[in-house]
């Protein structure tokens, strides 16, 4: 739930405002997963420090990783749009932030890439072996 939440305090940044409405809410979604005094997310909760988009999108390609479950994906597609329309003005660097989560839902992703990348994996361990033989 910490990176969910990083990710959310990147997206209120997003537009380079904090709205009040996007505050109260990830001080709900802090004090609900018991977060609000972490030493990583304090500081972020706190807006010391602005985050800056290629830092919430770092965060957001960290979170998913290469093979997000539709869970994970599920939760933090529901909890960021939550957060974008919490003060009623979505902004299109936020368009832009849903339609790039958007693009990373497992779902979307054919089946056959999961076999694709093994047999690639499959393919370049043989080429070693091959090559070590010789």
């Amino acid at each position: 739930m910490k990176q969910i939440l990083k990710i959310l305090i990147g997206a209120a940044w997003i537009d380079g405002v904090v709205q009040p409405e996007e505050r109260q809410y990830l001080r709900r979604i802090a004090k609900d997963y018991q977060l609000e005094e972490d030493s990583e997310i304090k500081p972020l909760l706190s807006e010391l420090k602005a985050v800056t988009p290629e830092e919430c999108y770092q965060w957001l390609q960290d979170y998913l990783g290469e093979n997000p479950t539709q869970e994970d994906y599920q939760e933090l597609l529901e909890k960021t749009s939550g957060l974008i329309y919490s003060d009623g003005d979505v902004d299109i660097r936020e368009v832009k932030l849903i339609e790039k989560l958007q693009l990373l839902d497992p779902a979307n992703e054919p089946k056959s890439t999961v076999f694709d990348k093994l047999l690639r994996k499959i393919q370049k361990f043989y080429q070693q072996a091959v090559e070590h033989q010789t």
